[in-house]
Parts: C-alpha cells; structure tokens; sequence
C-alpha cells in the first residue's frame, strides 16, 4: 500500500534502522516535488542505483513556501502520494525545516544525493553521509519551466 511508504520522522529511523542491520544500502535525497517531471524520474532512478533502499525528504507546503513563493502548486499529501507512487522510491518523510538535516541526521544514509546544481560542499548533510553525490539535472526541464509554460499561455 502506498501510504506504507509515507513515514513520520520517528517511523522513518525505525525502519532505516532495521534495514541498515539486514545490510540494506540507504540513499536520501530531498526536495518539493511539486509538479513531478521526467526530470525527476531520471534524478530518482538515477539515485536509486547507488543503493538499495530510496529515501525521500518532501519538504512540506510551509516549507516550500518559505523557499519558493508562490509555491506549492501541489499540497504535500498529493506530492508525498504520487512519489510513493513511484516504483524507484522506498520511503517518502516530510519535514518542516528549511533544509533537511535534522531529518539526514535521522535516517543517516551512506548515500546523500543532490541534483546537478549544487556544490558538495554546499550540499546540507554532506557532514552526515559517507558518500555525497550529485546527478546530472535533464536539460530544459523544471518545475518553474512548466509553470511559466503555463503561465505564457493564459
């Protein structure tokens, strides 16, 4: 069931927990999600190959708010929904925060991975992880791309 997939903080450490012990690999990575593009399920698969279990940080609507105004188009419980949704992707936790260390300090994944526009040494739980990556983003394509698309069209 998909909404097995959606975990609070807590949840999340528990089964990250468990996993770690039976030798599972764990890769996070984060973001809004906010209108899902074949950018992102690039970024996803690409991320899920560098281990066996995907972990995503969904920033919730206060959170993306305060990052992107104007933003979200889409309310958290759909964008938690639809990335469960995704065969690539394992587990789905929001947070609040502005950045999702308390979280990356949480799940403490081997892998922490970023798109292709940050710096390691910028990648927030870059402290954390044993190994930080970064993965080429699709050219052309973002969420804020879709939207003034849109938008030029009205």
């Amino acid at each position: 069931m998909l909404r097995d997939k959606i975990l609070d903080i807590g949840k999340l450490k528990a089964v990250v927990s468990q996993l770690k012990a039976e030798g599972k690999k764990i890769v996070f990575t984060n973001g809004c999600f906010d209108i899902i593009h074949v950018g992102h399920v690039r970024y996803l698969t690409e991320a899920k190959k560098l281990g066996d279990v995907l972990v995503i940080g969904l920033n919730t609507d206060n959170s993306v708010s305060r990052i992107k105004p104007g933003r979200p188009i889409n309310p958290e419980a759909q964008r938690a929904e639809v990335l469960s949704a995704l065969e690539m992707v394992d587990y789905v936790t929001l947070f609040d925060e502005d950045t999702p260390y308390e979280l990356i300090k949480a799940a403490q994944p081997d892998v922490l991975v970023k798109g292709g526009d940050w710096d390691i040494k910028d990648i927030v739980g870059a402290d954390i992880a044993n190994d930080v990556r970064t993965i080429k983003f699709v050219e052309g394509v973002s969420t804020t791309n879709i939207i003034k698309k849109i938008q030029d069209r009205q």
